[in-house]
């Protein structure tokens, strides 16, 4: 067996379907050290089966263990009916590795998935039936339908306003969904994943496999509502897609979740990849030999897609089937809180000097953004969170560090624009050089001369905010920022107190007065 580690129902159905309580654990489960039980989820696939094990009680999926067991399952199915034998040993080998470690990191509920292969093949039965006999577990057999609304619900874990359609391709199915108000709308199925049309096309002849898809897809007439949205590509195969597809643009940005293409970019790419030898991709950072081989198919089932629903973009997400099932256990409340301010709430608890208090900060610069729109203002209330949390990196290298660790940490809700605006607002927070070719590179992928500037009044009325408090809480209510008509930003500080003496502070208001091309002014009251 091939090991490689990796760093649904309907939306408000039953949390508990499908899961296996799973005996004590032989050392102390997470739980015992007053966090929630982790989430397990093994998804028996087509092409390999999957163990990723979740923190508990948190909005966002962080993933405490991810492994993969390469089986090929639904190797050769097409013209047998059946499931690999080869295949189907290894995956009986690696469910029960995964169950046992499942019960040693203390996870209490494990849900067990299975897809395409196990649910269409003759013997798909049988192999549920020893599995759960030999583990003492319940596997869920996903239909088509249901694949692909956890998939929708995986993007939704991440971008719960997403729009247009879903589209989740395997070793054994294509699945697609089309949201629209936050609900599934439209769902398909087709026993077209990168395995079956492999054999089906005769070993990926181009023609072929290109006529079989766009029959396939006339029979999903509701694409064509997506004109003008966007196409959410989710699967390995299309992550390793990605990959070349940044490496081909010379991406600045090696992000994987929520690379986009425009429409155009993605015609020229995938009519590249689809007519390319693999080999050509070799040396394409991050990209395994087995997802090579793979390549001009992923791309020409992307192409006829994009053809199919003519969306506005193309948007890569790495969250999907194991994302949509975390989310349909979590309670109400979780799943109505926005996954980029929770990851940022969570990483300022974990790491920060003191009580997290980014609201109270957010507040007290507000009056700097006048007439701000309330996307942008998320954003800065997901600086202002973890503006303090860098404090314990070295001195000399915090800005890069602070900086890099924005660019690269897998937070949901943001796409790559909005990522290099974090970073650079927490950069300049920490007094990085503006003109350092990491600053420039991240301004170029902003590509907003506005919203640039904007960045370094955030960073500037931070560094201000935390030299004024030290970072401690409660402080900053007893002061006042503003930005006067005349040409000038004013700190009113309490008279008398010599936490407020204004001397101390003369440096950083100078500072946020350059960057808004305001006079500063320090006045007690």
């Amino acid at each position: 067996m091939e090991t490689a580690a990796d760093g649904t129902t309907p939306a408000g159905g039953d949390a508990n379907h499908g899961s296996t309580p799973l005996g004590a654990a032989s050392t102390p489960p997470v739980g015992e050290t007053g966090d929630p039980a982790p989430v397990g989820i093994v998804d028996i696939g087509s092409n390999s089966v999957r163990l990723v094990v979740y923190r508990g009680g948190a909005r966002i999926p962080v993933p405490l263990f991810n492994e993969k067991a390469v089986c090929a399952l639904g190797q050769g199915m097409g013209a047998t009916g059946r499931l690999n034998a080869e295949g189907r040993a290894l995956a009986m080998a690696a469910v029960g590795r995964f169950v046992a470690l499942s019960k040693a990191m203390g996870v209490k509920g494990l849900h067990v998935l299975a897809t395409a292969a196990v649910r269409d093949a003759a013997d798909g039965p049988a192999f549920v039936g020893d599995l759960e006999q030999a583990n003492d577990i319940t596997v869920t057999v996903l239909d088509g339908a249901d694949e692909a609304r956890r998939a929708a619900l995986g993007v939704q874990c991440a971008v719960p306003n997403a729009e247009g359609v879903v589209a989740d391709l395997g070793g054994g199915s294509l699945d697609l969904c089309r949201l629209q108000d936050r609900a599934f709308a439209d769902v398909a199925s087709f026993p077209l994943g990168l395995l079956r049309l492999d054999e089906a096309s005769g070993g990926g002849v181009r023609a072929e496999a290109e006529r079989i898809l766009d029959a396939a897809l006339a029979e999903a007439p509701w694409l064509q509502a997506a004109d003008g949205q966007t196409l959410y590509a989710v699967g390995g195969a299309w992550r390793a897609l990605a990959r070349v597809c940044m490496h081909r643009m010379n991406y600045p940005l090696r992000v994987l979740d929520n690379f986009t293409l425009s429409v155009a970019d993605a015609a020229t790419l995938l009519d590249e990849i689809a007519g390319a030898p693999p080999k050509q991709y070799a040396q394409v950072p991050g990209l395994s030999k087995k997802r090579m081989a793979a390549l001009p198919l992923a791309a020409i089932t992307l192409d006829r897609l994009v053809r199919a629903t003519r969306p506005r973009r193309v948007v890569f997400s790495v969250y999907g089937v194991r994302e949509g099932q975390f989310m349909d256990g979590l309670p109400d409340a979780l799943k109505r809180e926005d996954p980029l301010l929770a990851s940022m709430t969570v990483m300022a608890r974990q790491a920060g000097r003191f009580r997290a208090h980014g609201d109270e900060v957010a507040a007290w610069m507000a009056p700097l953004f006048p007439a701000e729109p309330p996307e942008l203002m998320r954003l800065r209330l997901a600086v202002c969170i973890i503006g303090d949390i860098f404090w314990n990196e070295h001195p000399d290298y915090r800005a890069e560090q602070a900086f890099h660790r924005v660019l690269r940490l897998p937070f949901m809700g943001l796409d790559h624009r909005d990522r290099a605006g974090l970073a650079l607002s927490v950069y300049h927070r920490y007094g990085g050089d503006p003109a350092a070719a990491m600053a420039v590179d991240a301004e170029t992928l902003l590509d907003d001369p506005v919203r640039v500037r904007r960045t370094r009044v955030i960073g500037a009325a931070l560094r201000l905010a935390h030299t004024l408090s030290g970072g401690a809480p409660g402080v900053l209510r007893r002061t006042r920022l503003a930005r006067a008509p005349g040409g000038s930003v004013t700190l009113t500080l309490p008279a008398g107190d010599p936490l407020f003496d204004g001397r101390f502070i003369q440096r950083r208001m100078e500072k946020l007065g350059r960057s808004l091309d305001l006079t500063p002014v320090v006045e007690m009251a």
